[in-house]
């Protein structure tokens, strides 16, 4: 198949053209995360020809996974195959043309700047602050620019942020949640028009990044909720100058450093991780119990909550420590924690 067929619709279009395809094709991508955002990003730069995509995930395939991460079929879950391999595998059947290199690790203040170092635009399709701040921390470090995204039930939400230029996402959100305050997708479901929505907005931006077309770039936070037909952009404008932001502002660059990194170990001769958050912080242990009795067998008292599924065992504590019973890998735990207690 030619290169020239492959890529002639959207060569067409009058934002991109030839000039513009050359460019993507000369361009590399890092996308961290190869769930619901992260999967539809993927396939998305990968069938517009973006030359090289380096993709990160510490997690495998699983049956839940299907009704929205549109890169997995049933044989990935049957064989809960790492998300990142089904992930290139795919890719390599939709666009030869292009280079995917996959990582199956977590995303740490160790290899976060190896894995940008040489990429022109990072995404963001990630499930959790931590990270989340550590890519933040990255680009504004290293002048790169990036894309926030999160989508759960049918809310979602966007940002682009370019160093030096617009407002970094510690202007915006200077604080991570607390540990069990916020829905995830494990807690409140979520529904696939969200995830398509918010991704149509991170790959267009992306795009536009590509081609260097900066001056039609939103320049918004972008609220979306198809369930309530509701479209809701926070003009940003000025808030970078405003605010004496840690990072942007300040240079400092917390997540980078080891001290703020979640603490993760294995308990010796138990097969199990304790996962510490990175701050102090405390739960509403009730407050827990109630999101996730709907899922899982929950029992509680002042001291703990037990938590319990078919593919989980795990104890939590009202400072938000918790004992992820087992199993001995610490790439899971911290998956399954930020599922469930949200962090």
């Amino acid at each position: 198949m030619s290169l020239s067929e492959r890529y002639s619709r959207q060569e067409l279009f009058e934002g991109i053209g030839k000039e513009g395809q050359q460019k993507l094709s000369s361009s590399t991508v890092l996308i961290v995360g190869c769930g619901a955002l992260g999967s539809l990003q993927i396939e998305t730069l990968a069938r517009a020809g973006v030359g090289k995509l380096k993709i990160v995930d510490r997690d495998f395939v699983e049956a839940s996974n299907l009704q929205r991460q549109v890169m997995y079929d049933e044989q990935d879950a049957t064989l809960q195959l790492p998300k990142a391999i089904a992930a290139a595998e795919r890719v390599k059947k939709i666009n030869s043309s292009i280079e995917i290199e996959p990582f199956v690790t977590d995303l740490s203040y160790k290899n976060v700047e190896t894995l940008a170092e040489s990429v022109d635009l990072v995404l963001d399709a990630t499930d959790n602050f931590e990270t989340r701040y550590l890519i933040n921390d990255t680009c504004v470090k290293h002048f790169k620019p990036w894309i926030y995204g999160a989508a759960v039930a049918s809310q979602g939400l966007s940002m682009t942020i370019i160093p030096e230029k617009t407002p970094c996402l510690r202007c915006v959100f200077e604080t991570a949640p607390p540990p069990g305050s916020s829905p995830t997708c494990d807690t409140s479901g979520v529904i696939f028009p969200i995830i398509a929505m918010v991704v149509a907005l991170q790959t267009t931006e992306a795009i536009k990044l590509l081609l260097g077309r900066t001056d039609l770039l939103h320049q918004k936070l972008v609220q979306i909720d198809p369930w309530q037909t509701s479209f809701t952009k926070l003009n940003l404008a000025g808030l970078r100058e405003r605010t004496d932001c840690r990072c942007c502002k300040q240079k400092r660059f917390d997540y980078l450093e080891p001290e703020q990194k979640q603490l993760s170990s294995t308990l010796c001769g138990r097969n199990s991780v304790q996962i510490s958050p990175a701050e102090h912080t405390k739960l509403s242990l009730a407050e827990l119990a109630d999101r996730l009795k709907s899922i899982g067998e929950v029992s509680f008292n002042r001291f703990l909550l037990r938590f319990k599924t078919t593919n989980c065992e795990m104890t939590i504590f009202p400072d938000a420590r918790t004992i992820i019973h087992n199993t001995k890998d610490e790439n899971l735990a911290r998956s399954l924690y930020a599922r469930y207690v949200g962090v």
